[in-house]
């Protein structure tokens, strides 16, 4: 086996006689001479040591060694592809990765959609996306460790940041529907402090000794939003969530909103703001990002 005279351009040719269906097609497709697509075949089958096409019938046929070496074959040549990518980028100023680390209260199918946009738009810049809750957001984007940040829950922003309002997320205090408070109506905040709340907490220094829409002295603490909302559904207490994320529990009820007497604006909505360091510019995938998060809320 010649393994070492295998080349880039002769698996263009396999990739394109397999989807095109023929050596004339394929020739026509790449605006090459019909034997120079056969010549680059041979060539290509002998470095391999295997049969890429049955030419027995009157168009060429994968053998089932040419079968499971063209899943190889565009698997190298998308990477070839991505390595020309991110070069060219790098030339022209593109970032080679981006860090982003955003809110716990951020809405899962925002998430989504931005990390199915951002690979789109930059196939050549590898995504770092992390989820921290309170202090745990700024405190990685002043350590340099993320270029990008949601910031919710915490109000104060780092003087070292730059911070962009974005679209609020709506806040729904709920619990069980077997738990005593969901048979109340008019709940006042002292029938509130009477039951276990849980809350969402982080590690991060910003935060300590503070806390935020907190009502009862008795508390579960918790770092995770899914094991606040698995507690939750189990009636081990009350607490606010992002709507998004108990949309589905309400609806089928796991979990119910309760009637408070009395809702401040601070626990109807969540305010969010990106966040990124002053003094880092920012690179095109960075500017993106920015008016990314700036338009979240028409999407």
């Amino acid at each position: 086996m010649m393994i070492d005279t295998l080349n880039l351009d002769q698996l263009r040719v396999f990739t394109a006689i397999a989807e095109h269906g023929s050596f004339t097609a394929a020739a026509r497709q790449l605006r090459r001479a019909q034997s120079a697509v056969s010549n680059a075949i041979v060539n290509l089958e002998t470095a391999l040591g295997v049969a890429l096409f049955d030419r027995g019938g009157w168009k060429p046929v994968l053998t089932e060694h040419g079968r499971a070496l063209l899943i190889d074959a565009a698997a190298v040549l998308a990477r070839v592809d991505q390595l020309k990518s991110r070069a060219h980028g790098l030339t022209q100023g593109l970032e080679a990765e981006l860090a982003v680390v955003l809110d716990v209260m951020f809405p899962a199918q925002q998430l989504v959609a931005l990390a199915a946009e951002f690979r789109q738009t930059f196939p050549g810049v590898a995504l770092h996306l992390h989820v921290d809750a309170l202090g745990g957001v700024p405190q990685r984007v002043l350590s340099g460790e993320c270029d990008w940040g949601v910031q919710g829950t915490l109000p104060d922003i780092a003087p070292e940041l730059a911070a962009h309002a974005m679209p609020e997320v709506a806040v729904t205090p709920v619990a069980s529907p077997a738990h005593a408070l969901a048979a109340l109506r008019g709940i006042t905040v002292a029938q509130l402090r009477e039951h276990t709340q849980i809350v969402l907490t982080d590690r991060s220094a910003g935060t300590e000794g503070r806390t935020f829409s907190v009502f009862s002295e008795d508390q579960v603490l918790t770092t995770d939003l899914g094991a606040k909302r698995a507690m939750l559904c189990a009636g081990l207490g009350w607490g606010f969530m992002p709507h998004s994320f108990v949309e589905d529990d309400l609806h089928l009820g796991r979990l119910c909103e309760l009637a408070l007497v009395e809702r401040t604006a601070r626990n109807r909505s969540m305010p969010l703001f990106a966040i990124h360091r002053r003094n880092a510019a920012l690179g095109p995938a960075g500017q993106w990002m920015l008016n990314w998060f700036l338009e979240s809320g028409d999407r």
